[in-house]
């Protein structure tokens, strides 16, 4: 893959090739994942069958507060009517609830039960802990930096992006 005879700094002197880092990415990306779907789920979830698409519509709940579906669509990136089905799979199961809007009573506002918070919070944990982890010596822009290429990198696996495989 790389052409510079295993030279340690890039181009400019200054750090590792474009080559070295795409090495070194495709090596530590697989332990990540590996080590995030060890992260063990609280006995109370077990029997739920909650699946990685869940862990995303649970993390801006608790997170970011109780929210509309619309909302919930607009962060996750998908359709009302997928977030409308995962809310009422997780409504079914006690996860989640509904209730109308005081300030508009056709809207209503999706949560967390009192119930499943602790222990949605316990199994996001480690997985927060470890991002504040990495991301706080940052500067803000380089955490943005950061964000922003995962996100590329995100889109170009998924063939959506411009530097997606041919």
């Amino acid at each position: 893959m790389s052409t510079d005879g295993g030279r340690k700094d890039g181009p400019d002197g200054t750090g590792s090739s474009v080559d070295d880092a795409v090495r070194a990415l495709l090596l530590l990306m697989p332990r990540m994942v590996g080590r995030a779907k060890r992260t063990p789920m609280p006995d109370e979830l077990q029997s739920l069958s909650l699946a990685p698409r869940h862990l995303s519509l649970l993390s801006y709940l608790l997170y970011d507060g109780p929210m509309t579906v619309n909302d919930l669509a607009a962060r996750l990136e998908v359709a009302p009517a997928t977030v409308s089905l995962m809310v009422s799979e997780l409504s079914r199961k006690g996860v989640l609830e509904r209730r109308e809007d005081e300030a508009d009573r056709r809207r209503r506002i999706v949560s967390i039960t009192d119930t499943s918070a602790r222990p949605i919070a316990a199994w996001l944990a480690p997985g927060a802990t470890a991002w504040r982890r990495a991301l706080e010596p940052l500067t803000s822009e380089q955490r943005q930096m950061f964000v922003d290429t995962l996100r590329v990198y995100e889109d170009a696996m998924s063939g959506e992006g411009p530097t997606a495989p041919s």
